[in-house]
């Protein structure tokens, strides 16, 4: 084989480094996940089916983050890879819509933002926040369905303030 068919062998789409930070960070503050659940649009990372959350960690390059890191370009085969890079972009897109249509809440942790003091609390935050509801389907009842039924959280209402 040649060495770019190596280096791209090599690049992994689940465990990944910066996923691995995120898991821990996740699992110190007590929260319990399922990993790359097939049967969601994208296959989240992370999804916390009672909360009706899920967590993207994307790595900047291959889904083109704004940042340094993203904005590179690379210097052979250009046509190519802006298509692909492209096609990866736009079915992120797609993923999102998807699933906030179906009543997630869809949080993406970037690669660059992973060593950053902000993830934390963002995280946090993210995950204590009231979840969201599919205005949609709520207005007609949820079919049951047989095995673990996705969407959960269509079902889910959203607690009123306490006055």
């Amino acid at each position: 084989m040649n060495d770019r068919s190596d280096i791209m062998r090599a690049v992994k789409s689940t465990n990944t480094a910066p996923e691995m930070i995120v898991r821990r960070l996740v699992h110190g503050l007590g929260y319990r996940y399922r990993l790359h659940r097939p049967d969601p649009p994208g296959k989240p990372d992370l999804v916390f089916t009672s909360r009706g959350k899920v967590i993207f960690v994307n790595g900047c390059f291959w889904h083109q983050h704004a940042c340094k890191r993203g904005n590179r370009q690379p210097a052979s085969n250009v046509d190519y890879w802006r298509r692909k890079l492209a096609k990866n972009v736009a079915r992120d897109r797609a993923n999102v819509r998807k699933l906030r249509r179906l009543g997630w809440c869809v949080l993406t942790v970037w690669e660059c933002q992973i060593k950053r003091p902000t993830l934390l609390p963002r995280v946090s935050r993210f995950l204590t926040k009231a979840g969201r509801v599919n205005q949609r389907s709520s207005s007609r009842p949820v079919k049951k369905r047989v095995s673990a039924a996705w969407p959960k959280p269509a079902s889910r209402s959203i607690p009123e303030a306490s006055q």
